[in-house]
């Protein structure tokens, strides 16, 4: 189970910084691919989308969360008895 939990870990560090990361290219760049000047709205809208992208990955998480939390319950209850 211990593995399971470290590789949670190093999938959620991976995804943060993926986020940070395009966040951070989101809100510095002057100019977009296609040639159109980047406003604050247009940077905001930017994020929004990004942001939409990383909640499938954040929803796989919880997910994922959940199921470590309820295996590692069974065990200790398991142990227990």
């Amino acid at each position: 189970m211990k593995i399971s939990w470290i590789f949670w870990w190093i999938s959620n560090v991976f995804w943060m910084i993926l986020f940070v990361v395009g966040t951070v290219f989101v809100w510095s760049r002057e100019v977009d691919g296609s040639g159109a000047v980047q406003t604050p709205e247009t940077r905001l809208l930017s994020f929004l989308v990004l942001l939409l992208a990383f909640l499938i990955p954040a929803i796989i998480q919880a997910i994922w969360l959940v199921i470590n939390l309820v295996i590692n319950n069974n065990k200790k209850s398991s142990i227990q008895q």
